[in-house]
């Protein structure tokens, strides 16, 4: 009997045993899929702030179930989205990648250009210049290019977002498609660069016309309006609003007929939802993560920036953008568990920036802020340099705190290019707001250990940047009153405001974590490249994230 009785208990725990492994999945030695997801523009702390409004299987999912990077900061001055989706692909600070911001001056034409605008490419499935973009201003690879290198070019490469630069900055020089919306036809369209045609699927789900079932509605708060505790109310005067109107409701169909386009659609939380619908319909008919060969795909949330934008940080609009955001994450996560599955899937989220609170709002709370008069100041200063050096046009163009000087004049005039420099740049500081500026040859030929001026440097690129670069004080903002303004705040900083985002990791192979200690946007890249055993990308200079690879 007592023989009898060990051998039942081995039979049965040894079936227990074997039905456990059936039944458990267990990670793959390589994850079949990575996914990106950007929410542009969020703060760090908007996790605390709306942890009690969100559901269990959204931002909270992500929380409990993966890795959390509690202070995790870009490392340099010049917080433009462009440079944000770079730096998170390449590892690397825009001095090494060349994405210094979203637009800069070109000296041979004398012309600002966009930093994905490329004329060597058309527009596909559409009319325009929409459609004519490429990484080729990006100067590194990506951890998404070092992978399909890696495969010997059979990962595919997605990038998908309601703009071109998230797309295409976030996949790199390898990606096999990217996509973004056309506001005129609200169709999704691509560039030549990667296909001389629309895939048949796009074709498909274009033809669906889904943003025209979202033109038909209007955006109203989700919950009642007495349960946006953590907002001010809706009503302020310094917000941009959306078409002038600045409170609940915003009625798309009366703009649709209005404009007879779909421009304000990314400006409400419904971009949010085309954009995962998109997503979504790109990993079943791309098949993604299918196969033991890893693929890529980056979902860049656009419509968080242009609400924020248009509203500010503190506005019930932005609560109601996250709750819905929260909403469409949570429905993401769920078609993930099931294709490809939770354990196949690497997936990390974080921000291409933060954003500053409203500079009006700093100001009622008496907190030290200001504006700074960009038109003023640069006229102030060409008179100032016509008065030193003789009559002339001495400044190039002026953009985003970067001055860029006549170098033809300079030159012409026999004047040393570090002369004009130093003086432009000492007569900058002396305006209200400026704290320091850099010249294009100091930063060349000088390495800055201030933590301040290191963030000036990693912003500097000597073949895109301007000749003197300068720097705002906590809490003031650059405005340029002669021209219309699309945002309330800039983004312009390397304050703790637009600098720390967050950095959640999750899926395959992932643990529930925490990790405290500070994190350099830069890491993630040569992080993920290290999970994956495949090269770092070739400009990288971020540390790994210890943690995740123990």
């Amino acid at each position: 009997m007592y023989k009898f009785i060990l051998i039942f208990l081995f039979l049965f725990t040894s079936n227990i045993y074997v039905y456990s492994q059936r039944t458990k999945k267990i990670p793959p030695d390589q994850p079949k899929l990575v996914v990106l997801i950007v929410v542009e523009q969020m703060r760090y702390d908007f996790l605390a702030k709306y942890w009690k409004k969100f559901s269990e299987n959204g931002f909270k999912r992500l929380l409990t179930e993966g890795t959390t990077c509690t202070n995790a900061r870009y490392n340099y001055l010049f917080n433009h989205s462009s440079c944000g989706h770079t730096t998170i692909a390449s590892g690397a600070s825009p001095s090494a990648h060349g994405i210094v911001a979203d637009n800069w001056l070109n000296r041979v034409t004398n012309k600002m250009v966009n930093c994905v605008y490329d004329t060597e490419y058309q527009t596909i499935g559409g009319t325009g210049i929409v459609g004519k973009a490429s990484p080729v201003r990006m100067l590194t690879s990506t951890f998404a290019d070092e992978i399909n290198i890696a495969n010997a070019g059979k990962s595919k490469i997605i990038g998908i977002s309601l703009r071109p630069e998230p797309a295409i900055l976030s996949t790199g020089h390898c990606a096999d498609a990217c996509y973004w919306f056309n506001d005129s036809t609200g169709n999704w369209i691509t560039s030549s660069y990667y296909q001389n045609q629309l895939p048949e699927w796009v074709n498909q789900f274009n033809a669906k016309k889904f943003p025209d079932l979202y033109q038909e509605r209007s955006w109203t708060p989700l919950l009642p309006y007495t349960e946006y505790t953590e907002s001010l109310e809706d009503n302020l005067n310094y917000e941009i609003g959306i078409d002038n109107n600045k409170v609940f409701p915003y009625d798309l169909k009366i703009l649709f007929e209005k404009y007879k386009d779909y421009r304000f659609l990314r400006k409400t939380p419904y971009g949010i939802n085309l954009t995962k619908d998109f997503a979504l319909s790109a990993i079943v008919n791309e098949e993604l993560g299918k196969d033991d060969i890893t693929d890529f795909l980056c979902i860049s949330f656009a419509s968080t920036g242009y609400v924020s934008d248009l509203f500010g940080t503190t506005s019930l609009e932005i609560e109601d953008t996250y709750l819905r955001l929260d909403k469409e994450l949570a429905h993401l996560l769920e078609f993930i568990d099931n294709t490809p599955g939770k354990e196949n899937t690497l997936l990390l989220l974080t921000s291409d920036r933060g954003s500053a609170n409203p500079n009006a709002y700093m100001k009622a709370l008496r907190m030290p802020t200001g504006e700074f008069n960009s038109t003023s100041s640069i006229a102030l200063l060409n008179t100032y340099l016509k008065a030193i050096y003789g009559t002339g046009n001495w400044i190039s163009a002026y953009k985003d705190q970067q001055i860029y000087l006549n170098q033809n004049l300079i030159e012409d005039s026999k004047l040393k290019p570090e002369e004009v420099e130093n003086t432009a740049a000492r007569f900058m500081v002396q305006f209200s707001g400026v704290s320091h500026a850099l010249t294009a040859s100091a930063l060349q030929s000088t390495t800055f250990n201030d933590a301040t001026l290191r963030k000036i440097q990693l912003s500097y690129h000597p073949k895109f940047s301007g000749d003197v670069l300068f720097m705002l004080a906590p809490g003031w903002v650059a405005i340029e009153p002669d021209i219309t303004q699309t945002e309330i705040v800039s983004h312009n900083s390397g304050y703790e405001y637009d600098t720390h985002v967050p950095l959640l990791w999750y899926g395959w192979k992932i643990p529930k974590k925490e990790i405290n200690r500070s994190i350099d946007m830069t890491d993630i890249a040569p992080t993920i490249s290290n999970l994956l055993k495949v090269p770092f990308p070739n400009a990288a200079t971020g540390s790994l994230i210890y943690e995740l690879t123990e």
